[in-house]
Parts: C-alpha cells; sequence; structure tokens
C-alpha cells in the first residue's frame, strides 16, 4: 500500500465526524435497520445486522467496540458483583412488583408464549442459555448500549442532557425489539434497558457489567420456566 492511500486512509474517522452527510448515511442506515427488524422482515432479529453494521462504522472512526466500553474493567470483582445484583435482583423485582404493577394498567402481562416449549424441556433450555448469552447478553448489550446510545448522545453533543436523552431512546428501541411480548412485554424490557443503561454508567461506561446482567438476569428467568414457575406464563 503506497504512502498516498495510508494517508487517505486516515481521513476517514476525521471525514466520517466532520461531513452531517455522512452522519446522516449512518443514522439512516441504523434506522432502515432497525424498522426491518420491527416488521419481522429479517430473520431472527436486528441485532445481529445492527451488531456488524455498528462495528463497521466504529472500526471506520477508529474507535472499535473497545472505545465504547468492551474493555477490561478497573474492577472485575464490582463488575461481577454488581452484575450478579442487577441480574438476579431486578429479576425479581420485575416479576413480583414491575409485571405485576403493569398489569394493573395494561390489563395484560408480557406474552412469553414462544417460549411455553422450554418447560421442562433440557435441550431447548441449553439453546435458549445459548442465544441468551449469545444474540441476547452480548449481542444486544453491544448494540443498543454501546453503538446505538453512544452514537446518539454524539449526535445530541454528548452533553449531560443528551446522555439522558440517549439513554432513554435507545432503551425505548431495546423494548420496541421485544414486541413480541406485546405492549406490557415491551414497557418491561425498556426497562430493563434503563437499568443495563444504569450498570454501564456506574461501572464507567463498561460494556462487560451489563453483558453479564442481562445474561444473568435472562438465565434466571429461563431457569424458571424451565422449571414450570415462571410467574404468568
Amino acid at each position: 500500500m503506497t504512502l498516498y492511500n495510508l494517508k487517505e486512509i486516515r481521513k476517514i474517522p476525521y471525514l466520517i465526524n466532520e461531513h452531517y452527510s455522512l452522519t446522516l448515511l449512518e443514522l439512516c442506515g441504523a434506522i432502515l435497520l432497525l424498522w426491518v427488524g420491527l416488521t419481522g422482515f429479517l430473520p431472527l432479529s436486528s441485532t445481529p445486522y445492527l451488531l456488524i453494521y455498528g462495528w463497521l462504522w466504529l472500526w471506520l472512526r477508529r474507535i472499535g467496540w473497545y472505545g465504547v466500553g468492551l474493555s477490561k474493567p478497573k474492577s472485575w470483582k464490582k463488575v461481577i458483583l454488581s452484575s450478579l445484583i442487577i441480574g438476579i435482583g431486578y429479576q425479581l423485582v420485575s416479576l413480583y412488583m414491575i409485571e405485576p404493577l403493569l398489569r394493573k394498567i395494561t390489563g395484560q402481562v408480557p406474552d412469553m408464549s414462544i417460549f411455553g416449549p422450554l418447560v421442562g424441556n433440557i435441550q431447548y433450555l441449553f439453546l435458549a442459555l445459548l442465544a441468551s448469552w449469545s444474540i441476547a447478553a452480548f449481542g444486544e448489550e453491544l448494540v443498543y448500549r454501546g453503538y446505538l446510545l453512544n452514537f446518539m448522545a454524539r449526535l445530541t453533543g454528548k452533553s449531560t442532557f443528551s446522555w439522558i436523552l440517549s439513554t432513554i431512546l435507545s432503551s425505548i428501541l431495546f423494548g420496541l425489539a421485544h414486541q413480541y411480548q406485546d405492549l406490557s412485554g415491551i414497557l418491561t424490557t425498556t426497562i430493563h434497558g434503563l437499568i443495563f443503561a444504569g450498570l454501564y454508567f456506574h461501572t464507567g461506561r463498561n460494556l462487560w457489567a451489563s453483558i453479564l446482567a442481562h445474561g444473568i438476569h435472562d438465565t434466571f428467568g429461563f431457569t424458571l420456566i424451565y422449571l414450570g414457575i415462571y410467574p404468568g406464563l
């Protein structure tokens, strides 16, 4: 590769950050993937596609996932302890406090019927946990807390207000991605998104905390479904 080409490549992060048209292009692409995912047109969900899309733009900016929090935390002990407390504790709070409250407001509980075959089925439980830790915990945290939250905060100036607004918007998008659980499920997972985002900020914007908490939260929930004691199933 010639010196000229190297200089041109080094200009890419500057061009993306300084040219409004390129930022608009990135925004439109993200919106399109989110919208297509909500229509159910994409296999699985929009998460794997947004993961690749987000990685591409972060790579072009020379930021990478490391730059939005996928780095070694200052204290693994703090991260693991926080993840266990949020993962298990919030699952209980959600099941026995938040969801009953939402049921009174909306007249329904989150529709978890898609996971009905998991009851008493160890093979299905294994597959559910595999998908939970890969696509959900790892993939969704990188997409919603790592890429989208930071991208929207950068669009609005990275002020305190912009971080708050971006946290709310990315959490709403996270909730909408679970529309198969009906309105109550969307509201519940939106709150989940806010909790995971709070943990992300609590640990110095480190993604490992929210990834582990997300995985533990889902693992506990799937185990309850497997045992046939998940409320409202």
